[in-house]
């Protein structure tokens, strides 16, 4: 049973990356196309995925429906809709949300910018531990002990001439992240693109989210970018007051 459910869910995983035919999907599970095609018919059965004109499946309107009642449920991102959508629509440039769970960063939310070029960002899509602003300010977070724990497990891929490669650069970039209270994608994880990225705080201090904005640096240069970096920080401080989050000097209503 639980070898059936774990090739059921590598056929999920494959088709949330587009459809796929009964040959592709075999050889990618590793089994015989018959064993597919009886997961794939009680997967059709349950409406998690369905099959189009020409035998190729696609995800079904359950996924869709489970997709939607996860988000509804990550409180964290209705909090912070409203405030992303204002940053968004002042700066005109990408803004997301990110989140790290089970020992990685994903996104949780994605604001697209008014201009041409896109970013292939998705909302789930995990991000390098090490080449991006939104998962330094997570990282930077955690206890002294752990961050290291996980540094040391990262795969430093290189992704750019600017991605960090070692732990101990990392961990001193996470450092200063911590004490300035953002962190700074230049260009590590995708050549044009450069990202600011800043925490968002629960009602105990705790960052249990970090948003940024990401700009390809044909639209602003790097000083631009960093221009933005006030506008974030006010609008991670209003997402993290809706939460609880209370900062030095200020009292609860």
């Amino acid at each position: 049973m639980s070898q059936s459910l774990g090739r059921a869910l590598r056929i999920l995983i494959e088709l949330g990356d587009g459809p796929r035919g009964l040959d592709d999907l075999a050889a990618t599970v590793g089994v015989h196309k018959t064993t597919v095609l009886r997961l794939l018919r009680t997967l059709e059965d349950e409406r998690f995925v369905y099959r189009d004109g020409e035998h190729r499946f696609h995800l079904g309107r359950r996924m869709f429906a489970l997709s939607a009642a996860a988000l509804e449920r990550r409180e964290i991102r209705g909090v912070a809709a409203p405030h992303l959508a204002r940053l968004n629509e002042s700066t005109g440039q990408t803004v997301h949300l990110g989140v790290y769970e089970g020992g990685e960063v994903v996104y949780l939310d994605k604001y697209d910018s008014r201009h041409a070029i896109r970013m292939y960002s998705r909302i789930g899509l995990r991000m390098p531990l090490h080449a991006t602003a939104i998962a330094k300010v997570l990282l930077a977070d955690l206890p002294e002990a752990r961050r290291e724990r996980v540094v040391r497990e990262i795969e430093f891929v290189r992704y750019t001439p600017n991605t960090i490669t070692r732990p101990d650069a990392l961990l001193a970039e996470l450092a200063r992240v911590a004490a300035q209270g953002y962190a700074v994608d230049d260009a590590e994880h995708e050549t044009f693109i450069r990202c600011v990225a800043a925490p968002v705080h629960d009602v105990t201090g705790r960052v249990v989210a970090a948003a940024s904005i990401s700009v390809p640096d044909v639209v602003l240069t790097r000083e631009r970018v960093m221009d933005l970096l006030p506008e974030l920080l006010a609008t991670t401080r209003a997402i993290s007051a809706d939460c609880g989050h209370r900062t030095e000097g200020t009292t609860t209503p």
